[in-house]
């Protein structure tokens, strides 16, 4: 049915005072007295709705309307005035109103507020909560503005596999794909896999680094952006099993390089939101992060500080806190280590470089003193890591004296390694966990909620 959206209608109310408009949406509240009932619609495509002002002495159909219940559908065509009440600034004195769909009483979202942990139980309703409206819509926004981003930079958006037989990380935490039975006559794990779809071992991606790299290595410039998966066993808030990564990869292109361009993307990313979903930002500002605004702010006007790890590794060694984890010079940081470098020595966002190889994946850079790989981790305050950074090793001989070293298969890696051969290049890139820029630009706390259908472990709802 044809009507106009909401959010058009908050955005330009002069264009559409004392004009006739059909609406469409869910019933948010419902407010009724003696002569007047008061009915909020909203459609989803705004935080805000539009009040309905049912006059019943003079509209024709006011009891069928006042019988809408909180969550009913409903299609409202009226006159858009000017109100005369508080708490919106127009509002619809009805020609027709239509229940599409009544909502019983027994409506899981009878209530203004509800917490988080109860609304991961309704994944299939709890997009209709200001919360999850809200973090729905910059979901997509913050999509568009990393296209938008890449695109102006002569990227190429590509697609890589999401059914793969390589493990990119080396740590065998990846989900299996297989078409055998429960029960199989097989006796073996080779004859299994030898008999199974693909005729080997088979599981879902990890990362599309490696098949972006075969790709950046062709056009130069390309970006993945596209979901990931991890069997890691983890309850933490920081953790899912399936998420989404944008991952670019760059030909002819150094560590200092790729430092630059991440640099670039989340301050461009970020303005892009603050520009873009005033309304949002001011929602989440008010009811789950004070500050977020200017924090947000922040982090487009300031400078990334740059700091070696062993540098980093100094600072919390001489740190007055007692930390939780242990730190010494060989050791990965932790979050508690790096929200103490941006929240107190940094006061900003700060790339960590250059960290022991052993900590690091196979695929990176090894630096000339034969201890260090040319990795940074950007870290900003008030989460920690948020992007993986490096130079991709571009010898064939330290790269392959890696995969040996770590019991990789060298088969697995074949066409990797030939990228090491056939006109090798220095190249880099970087991974940004979607859901994990979406906590940090929300000041929402578990991952679980920036993503529509959380999949973690021992959940599948």
């Amino acid at each position: 049915m044809k009507h106009t959206d909401i959010c058009d209608i908050l955005k330009d109310t002069e264009k559409y005072i004392d004009t006739s408009v059909t609406v469409c949406g869910w019933v948010k509240t419902v407010r009724d007295s003696k002569c007047v009932g008061f009915i909020a619609v909203g459609d989803g495509t705004a935080l805000g709705t539009l009040q309905v002002v049912i006059d019943k002495e003079s509209f024709g159909d006011a009891e069928k309307a006042m019988k809408a219940t909180v969550g009913s559908s409903v299609a409202v065509k009226g006159k858009l005035v000017r109100s005369e009440g508080s708490g919106q600034s127009v509002e619809i004195k009805p020609e027709s109103f239509e229940i599409l769909g009544l909502c019983p009483l027994d409506y899981p979202l009878q209530k203004k507020k509800h917490s988080l942990e109860f609304l991961r139980t309704i994944p299939h309703l709890r997009g209709r909560t200001n919360t999850f409206g809200a973090m729905f819509r910059m979901r997509s926004e913050l999509a568009k503005a990393i296209h938008a981003f890449f695109g102006s930079r002569n990227f190429t958006y590509v697609h890589t596999p999401i059914i793969t037989g390589s493990d990119c990380e080396g740590a065998g935490e990846i989900f299996r794909v297989t078409t055998h039975d429960f029960k199989t006559p097989y006796k073996t794990e080779e004859e299994y896999y030898k008999n199974d779809f693909f005729g080997q071992k088979a599981g879902l991606t990890v990362s599309g680094q490696l098949e972006g790299e075969t790709l950046a290595l062709a056009m130069g410039k390309i970006y993945t952006f596209g979901p990931t998966f991890r069997a890691e066993n983890s309850n933490t808030a920081r953790h899912a099993a399936e998420f989404w990564q944008i991952e670019p990869e760059v030909a002819f292109a150094d560590l200092d390089d790729i430092i630059e361009l991440a640099t670039d993307m989340i301050k461009s990313i970020t303005g892009h939101i603050l520009d873009n979903c005033p309304d949002e930002i001011d929602f989440f500002e008010r009811f789950f992060e004070k500050g977020l605004k200017a924090k947000l702010q922040h982090i487009v006007d300031s400078e990334f500080a740059v700091i070696e790890y062993t540098d980093a590794i100094k600072e919390l060694e001489k740190a007055t806190v007692d930390f939780q984890y242990p730190v010494s010079w060989g050791l990965d940081l932790q979050t508690e280590h790096e929200r103490y470098l941006t929240d107190v020595v940094f006061k900003r966002p700060v790339f960590v470089i250059n960290y022991p190889k052993e900590i690091k994946s196979f695929y990176m850079k090894q630096n000339p003193d034969g201890k260090t790989v040319a990795a940074t981790d950007l870290l900003v305050p008030g989460v920690g890591e948020i992007i993986g950074a490096s130079q991709r090793e571009d010898n064939y001989d330290l790269l392959m004296e890696q995969i040996e070293k770590r019991g990789m298969k060298k088969e697995d890696y074949l066409q990797y390694l030939d990228l090491r051969k056939f006109g090798t290049t220095p190249h880099s890139g970087f991974g940004l966990g979607f859901e994990r820029m979406l906590m940090y630009i929300t000041g929402i706390g578990n991952i679980r909620d920036t993503i529509a259908f959380p999949r973690t472990t021992g959940s599948l709802v």
